[in-house]
């Protein structure tokens, strides 16, 4: 099982939803539930927060709710949404969305990328949508690159997890190399001789895969001496 969070920062004025949450930064909105297939996707969203903003999501609901998509001003896509629960402090919006050509979405890049059986989560508060994506073992690198190629927006991966590497007898190949290239290049010196984006450049790989792959061979090593 594979683990990735990243975040997703909108602009002002490119999404209603974005520019709605960072007018009322105590609202919340989070996915109780979220399911894809190839042409669709239907979903449970938790809102929380002050009347005035569960009316405007309420309200939104009806022409421009696009939670998921990552296309600038929305998808031409089909919607159907509805009220299921309205309390003074919290919302429950069903979706229901028929993808259009033109549009992507997380949940939709997921699943093309790892297949069916991906758990994803989103927690939005503000202008930054984090997502949460549980999928099956597998290279995670054309997906980050999808993600960030498609949203019209600023991207930054938090967590890449996988298997622990401790339980192997021997680091892995590309953490053995990017750690052998960070050495060289003078990265652990003080004060550092070179930075991580720069050396990611050097390496032709982004910079968060590079930051986990180095991440990952501490931890291996940490454990290695302890355990010495």
């Amino acid at each position: 099982m594979r683990e990735v969070v990243f975040v997703v920062t909108h602009e002002p004025g490119v999404n209603p939803v974005a520019d709605l949450l960072a007018d009322h930064p105590a609202a919340r909105l989070r996915s109780a539930a979220c399911h894809v297939t190839e042409s669709s996707l239907w979903r449970v969203d938790h809102a929380q927060g002050p009347a005035v903003v569960l009316d405007s999501l309420a309200d939104m609901a009806g022409a421009r709710y696009f939670t998921d998509c990552l296309v600038r001003d929305g998808c031409a896509g089909d919607w159907e949404t509805t009220v299921l629960d309205r309390t003074d402090s919290s919302l429950v919006l069903y979706s229901y969305w028929e993808r259009a050509p033109d549009c992507d979405s997380v949940p939709h890049l997921a699943r093309e990328h790892f297949g069916e059986g991906v758990v994803i989560d989103e927690t939005w508060r503000e202008r930054s949508q984090r997502w949460r994506v549980l999928a099956p073992d597998g290279d995670i690198s054309p997906f980050i690159e999808d993600v960030r190629a498609v949203a019209d927006a600023d991207v930054t991966f938090e967590r890449v997890s996988d298997p622990d590497p401790a339980a192997d007898d021997a680091l892995p190949p590309e953490q053995a190399d990017a750690l052998a290239a960070a050495v060289e290049a003078g990265y652990y010196e003080t004060p550092r001789e070179t930075e991580a984006y720069d050396l990611a450049d050097d390496l032709g790989i982004p910079g968060s895969t590079l930051t986990y792959r180095l991440r990952r061979a501490e931890a291996w090593l940490a454990k290695e001496y302890v355990d010495r």
